[in-house]
């Protein structure tokens, strides 16, 4: 007789556990991140660009950044406005399901602001990303960036107009 309660136990805790509504997995979980690099800076330099890419498995939006080594952080656009190079600060940066969006310099892009110190080539800077899913349930990642000097040697000069 105990038998046969426990199993019927076993099953009734089975079904349940199969007809339970299944929680999204978190957004940064289906979210995955390559070749994180931030541009390095100089003494006195106040803002630094972040760049990598971001591919999620589910439709999710990029939708905060973070870091340590600034004030604050906010992802931006550059484009080409009649020969004059224009950045905009976003909201939010939309992650197509399976596509890879490319965060880089001249596009898509995170904007360090009142960098605290000069970062370095060869120094790794801590990212914390904001991820919400299609559901508008929001998770972080955190990502490991490596400081690399501007190609070609040159320095980048931002204007914020």
């Amino acid at each position: 007789m105990r038998f046969s309660k426990l199993v019927r136990i076993v099953c009734a805790v089975a079904i349940a556990l199969l007809i339970a509504p299944r929680a999204p997995a978190l957004a940064a979980d289906a979210v995955s991140v390559g070749k994180p690099w931030v541009r390095a800076t100089v003494a006195g330099q106040s803002v630094a660009g972040a760049y990598m890419d971001i591919t999620a498995k589910d439709t999710a939006a990029l939708v905060g950044v973070a870091s340590p080594v600034a004030a604050r952080a906010e992802l931006h656009t550059m484009t080409m406005d009649g020969g004059v190079m224009r950045m905009r600060p976003l909201a939010r940066l939309d992650l197509p399901a399976g596509k890879t969006v490319n965060l880089k310099p001249g596009g898509f892009h995170v904007m360090l602001i009142d960098i605290r110190r000069e970062l370095k080539a060869g120094e790794r800077v801590p990212l914390t990303l904001t991820v919400q899913d299609s559901h508008g349930a929001s998770s972080t990642l955190k990502v490991d960036a490596e400081v690399r000097a501007a190609a070609g040697g040159g320095q980048m000069h931002m204007h914020m107009h």
